[in-house]
């Protein structure tokens, strides 16, 4: 809906004089910033009707050049051929191309109270206010405006996202200390209309985006990065009262980033507000052969003259109108010779609900012409093929059928019986825009006959009792039993084919209860006819599989896997493929037989067989000269999987044996899983005596390794307290008899240094005892 101002001109023919009378499409809109302040009220008001007074204007406190407000004239690229222009820089800066930042104003330049508490901010700057008093002559006030702003931008960073100056147009009666009301809102809503509420789809959140001009490129009339479409600014007054309006735009936060807002010329001033459009797009459009009546009234008013699509309608001259038919409308109030005040409305019509007459063929066992109808049903294919019909509901007469009222359809479970042969009923047809038709339906009942299909048998894959059946071979088979022009709908139960509601795809079915199920199968042809069809489903299973076997396989030996007894095949996945119950295999690896059942459902077994083998070699690690910390670590030699031991009869997992003395020792390794014979060897554990006493009683008289002669590989050097050394032997030699040089040595301590085989080196010290 708009609404159209005051016919009479508010400007001067001397003042339209100033500006050029034409412009080039894409040229930049035309700034003029040395109009008084009542020039540019009377710009943007229509005086034919509005009665001003105490008109103020303020901005910038620069010269003319810095002006904040001024008039502009356009051409055919902005929307506004003429108007004003509010901004919080410079208005002379406005006009494109839009190839500069407009960041003007100091901090000097003051923001505005009312502005900050209506819009519940605070820090503005650069305020710039049109105020004046004026008294409607209507009951209605609207103006036209669009608002730019250089915050319309790529940032950089979404916490810029929140960036907005700030407007408004503010409303209340003259000399009252009440609230304003801002009038610079979206359209249904208390909303204020800013960057952060109105805005484009880019980098920032869109927002209100319907209400979004454009993010304007180089070549935009106006030197703003983006803009709202033309809003109205409206609001409902008391016609003759004085009110006060002031509009009012400024930075927020700091001076950075103009905005300007422009409205356009002879756009303010007293209207009629004759209701919203009734439009398709908007869903409140008349239905076909409805009528729709248009009150103007206006006080005070000696005359009324109706236009549609801008032609006079001859003897529409009554505050009233009935519309009969699609157009724009548009009614002219006059309230004194100077004074004419408009209101415009478009009336849209929906298309008209069209549907034939409908026979609906339902099959009639028993040939008495009587049945159970399903109105639902048919309505579901009545309205087939039609985009937004429904039924609304059903009716036994005409009368019944307008008014809408002694629905039949009143439980969508239950039939309606007829009770004559082709009985005529009557369906309340309504399409998405709420608007019906009445169509006749004729209940007819000729015959049909069908068969009851074979049941479906297949075996189920994961053995769940579960599968999903294809239909179409079926359907196909039903089909070439039936005359041409019959076609299938499947069901889950039979009240659902009776009552022709929640078919199943056609193509597919997994059942839902395991095993066997039955279901539907509804046949109709094209005189509507169908007959009911039961279906088993039957789903087959292997059943639970054998279990997997593990198999050990000793080296130079073989095994029987046997799959086991009950089916009805064996395919084994050997090379050549074997087809018997067991199969003798001599290589580990794995097997797999597949296994089918009476049913010829198939399963499987699938056999690991593991290689074995006793020991054939070990390597020993010797940790000894340790005190009775010594140990022994296994490593074996074989494919088996080993248990150790020292005296062949207790064996342990582990192949390391610790808290060993000096000794020699039998190490036994055997195969876990039972393939021998058992693999032992000896091994020797060595250590050093604390002391020795060389005093020729043949007991204790040399001081050596014990069995170190099992390691002829080590070697020993002995060094007395000052690192002297005294001597070295090797470990199949005698020893050392405690003496130097042939020389016997005193008692006292003595060190060693003993080279393993391995490079380790063990350290320590001993006594001599004489």
């Amino acid at each position: 809906m708009k609404f159209i101002t005051n016919i009479v001109a508010g400007l001067p023919v001397a003042f339209l004089l100033l500006f050029s009378p034409g412009a080039r499409a894409q040229d930049p809109i035309q700034v003029v910033n040395n109009m008084t302040d009542e020039q540019l009220v009377n710009a943007l008001v229509d005086n034919g009707c509005a009665e001003i007074s105490n008109i103020r204007i303020s901005g910038s406190g620069g010269g003319a050049a810095q002006r904040s407000y001024g008039y502009f004239t356009s051409g055919p690229d902005f929307p506004f051929e003429n108007g004003i222009i509010l901004s919080t820089g410079f208005a002379m800066d406005s006009p494109g191309q839009n190839s500069n930042i407009l960041s003007n104003g100091a901090e000097s330049w003051g923001g505005d109270q009312d502005l900050e508490q209506v819009l519940s901010i605070d820090d503005t700057f650069n305020a710039t206010i049109m105020e004046f008093d004026f008294v409607p002559a209507t009951n209605h006030i609207s103006f036209d405006y669009i608002f730019a702003s250089e915050e319309y931008t790529s940032w950089g960073d979404l916490e810029a996202c929140s960036y907005t100056d700030g407007f408004a147009f503010l409303l209340r009666e003259a000399g009252s200390t009440g609230p304003y009301q801002n009038l610079a809102v979206i359209p249904g809503t208390n909303t204020p209309v800013q960057v952060t509420t109105v805005r484009g789809v880019g980098t920032c959140p869109p927002a209100n985006t319907e209400y979004f001009g454009s993010f304007n490129g180089v070549d935009s009339p106006i030197d703003y990065n983006g803009q709202t479409v033309v809003l109205t600014a409206e609001s409902d007054v008391t016609a003759g009262t004085l009110y006060h309006i002031k509009l009012v735009i400024a930075d927020q936060g700091d001076t950075l980033y103009d905005a300007a807002v422009f409205l356009k010329g002879n756009s303010f001033g007293s209207s009629i507000n004759i209701g919203d459009d009734r439009l398709v797009a908007e869903n409140t459009a008349i239905c076909d052969g409805q009528t729709f009546g248009i009150n103007a009234h206006v006080t005070n008013a000696i005359s009324y003259q109706w236009y549609k699509d801008g032609n006079p309608i001859a003897g529409a001259v009554n505050e009233t109108y009935i519309v009969t038919d699609a157009g724009d409308y548009s009614v002219e109030a006059g309230l004194g010779t100077t004074c004419f005040t408009r209101g415009e409305i478009r009336v849209e019509y929906y298309p008209p609900v069209t549907l034939d007459p409908f026979t609906w063929n339902q099959c009639d066992d028993d040939n008495d012409r009587l049945s159970a109808y399903y109105l639902f049903r048919i309505g579901g294919e009545l309205v087939n093929n039609h985009e937004g019909l429904s039924v609304e509901s059903w009716h036994l007469t005409t009368e019944d059928a307008q008014s809408g009222t002694n629905n039949l359809l009143t439980n969508t479970m239950l039939p309606f019986y007829n009770t004559a042969a082709d009985q005529v009923i009557y369906a309340r047809v309504k399409n998405e825009y709420r608007c019906t038709a009445i169509v006749p339906v004729t209940l007819s009942t000729p015959p049909l006959n069908a068969f009851n299909p074979a049941p479906i048998e297949v075996c189920d894959d994961d053995g769940d009792g579960f599968h999903t059946f294809d239909f179409t071979q079926l359907s196909e088979d039903i089909l070439n039993n039936m005359p041409a022009g019959t076609w299938l709908l499947y069901y889950k139960s039979y009240e659902d084919a009776q009552g022709y509601q929640f078919p199943l795809q056609a193509s597919s079915f997994t059942n839902t209860t395991a095993g066997k199920q039955v279901i539907y199968v509804g046949v109709y042809n094209l005189s509507g006819c169908y007959a009911i069809m039961d279906l088993q489903l039957i789903v087959h299973t292997f059943g639970e599989s054998p279990a997997d076997d593990e198999v050990i396989l000793c080296a130079d030996t073989t095994e029987t896997l046997d799959a086991g007894s009950g089916f009805d095949s064996y395919s084994w996945d050997t090379d050549p493929v074997q087809t018997t119950r067991s199969i003798t295999i001599d290589e580990p690896g794995t097997y797999t037989v597949a296994l089918t059942n009476a049913f010829g459902c198939e399963g499987s077994r699938t056999f690991t067989v593991s290689p074995s083998g006793r020991a054939t070699d070990a390597t020993f690690e010797i940790n000894d000269l340790a005190g009775n910390n010594n140990s022994i670590t296994v490593t074996p030699v074989g494919t088996g999987v080993y248990e150790y031991s020292l005296d062949g009869a207790n064996y342990q997992d582990s192949p390391v044996f610790e808290q060993l003395t000096a000794g020699e020792y039998t190490v036994y390794i055997r195969d876990a899983n039972g393939c021998g014979p058992v693999y032992s060897e000896k091994v020797f554990v060595l250590d050093y005596p604390a002391f020795f006493t060389p005093n020729g009683d043949g007991i204790n008289d040399v001081w050596r390794i014990s069995y170190s002669y099992h390691r002829p590989g080590i070697f020993v050097t002995i060094f007395d307290r000052y690192g002297k050394i005294i001597t070295g032997f090797k470990g199949y030699e005698q020893g050392w008899d405690g003496t130097y040089n042939g020389r016997p040595l005193p008692s006292t301590d003595y060190w060693f240094l003993i080279d393993l085989e391995n490079g380790r080196k063990v350290r320590g010290h001993f006594a001599m005892v004489r």
